[in-house]
């Protein structure tokens, strides 16, 4: 695991909603996890920052100390559990604590359930499932003994229905959804509240993963995109900073009184 520290700390806490929170991001290097970062930035929150990708990592990192945030970043897989409790261990240390789990990282992999392979499906779940049940489990284990926090996994439209030629990806989203549910249920009386937020299509570089769904129907990429804008009442995608909004609000005290939600967030595409 390769760590990053912020040279010279803030000597007193920044103002903001999330003043002096130590907040800990998974999959920060880009997308919704790097635009949540740097929101929490801007909300005086102190960040441990945790990614796959070191160039990555280091950008976001940049721009939340130009926020004026103090931060640690680690990069490590979440799928390996040792990683995650190191990762977990080094925080503690040197930001004393963790207040706010943003539990973001995952994978996509798009394929006809009878053309997905038991090795496409594991690294799907590996990461997006057991990666995300590592972190915050272990996160739960240290937020239990300051009798706190906030959990807030990044879930997906696709962990609140079906959808063609991304089983994996949608198994493992409704997974998480249930997993916050119990979660939230079991945690609740020790004050930790946990939710999830479900995003629908975003403006991020994991939309360009859809041109494998391209092989699939014989659509163009162009076509499947607008396509997706065409299930959108709104007739647009929505921009990272939408779902960072959100996520400082659950990682705030405004939301003390929320847990065991998932919160669809996506232009209206699914109303339930």
């Amino acid at each position: 695991m390769t760590a990053f520290t912020s040279a010279t700390p803030p000597a007193t806490p920044r103002p903001g909603r999330l003043a002096g929170r130590r907040v800990l991001i998974t999959g920060a290097s880009r997308g919704i996890g790097q635009a949540i970062a740097l929101r929490y930035a801007e909300e005086g929150a102190r960040l441990c920052l945790a990614a796959t990708t070191l160039d990555g990592l280091a950008n976001t990192r940049a721009q939340a100390e130009a926020r004026g945030a103090e931060v640690l970043a680690l990069a490590l897989d979440v799928a390996d559990r040792a990683a995650v409790q190191v990762m977990i261990d080094t925080m503690v240390a040197r930001l004393g604590g963790i207040d706010v789990l943003v539990n973001n990282a995952g994978v996509y992999h798009a394929a006809t359930l009878l053309d997905t392979t038991p090795e496409d499906f594991d690294r799907v779940m590996q990461v997006n499932l057991y990666g995300a049940f590592h972190v915050l489990q272990l996160s739960l284990r240290q937020m239990r003994t300051q009798g706190a926090g906030k959990v807030v996994n990044i879930a997906s439209t696709a962990g609140k229905g079906g959808s063609m030629n991304q089983s994996a990806y949608n198994a493992s989203k409704h997974a998480l959804v249930g997993l916050t549910r119990c979660a939230a249920v079991e945690l609740g009386p020790l004050g930790i509240c946990i939710n999830a937020i479900c995003p629908g299509f975003v403006e991020t570089d994991m939309l360009q993963n859809f041109s494998a769904h391209s092989a699939i129907t014989g659509l163009s990429f162009e076509q499947i995109l607008a396509n997706g804008k065409a299930r959108v009442p709104l007739r647009r995608f929505l921009q990272p900073q939408e779902i960072a909004h959100l996520a400082v609000y659950l990682g705030s005290a405004e939301s003390d009184g929320m847990t065991g939600q998932s919160i669809l967030l996506d232009g209206g595409m699914l109303m339930v």
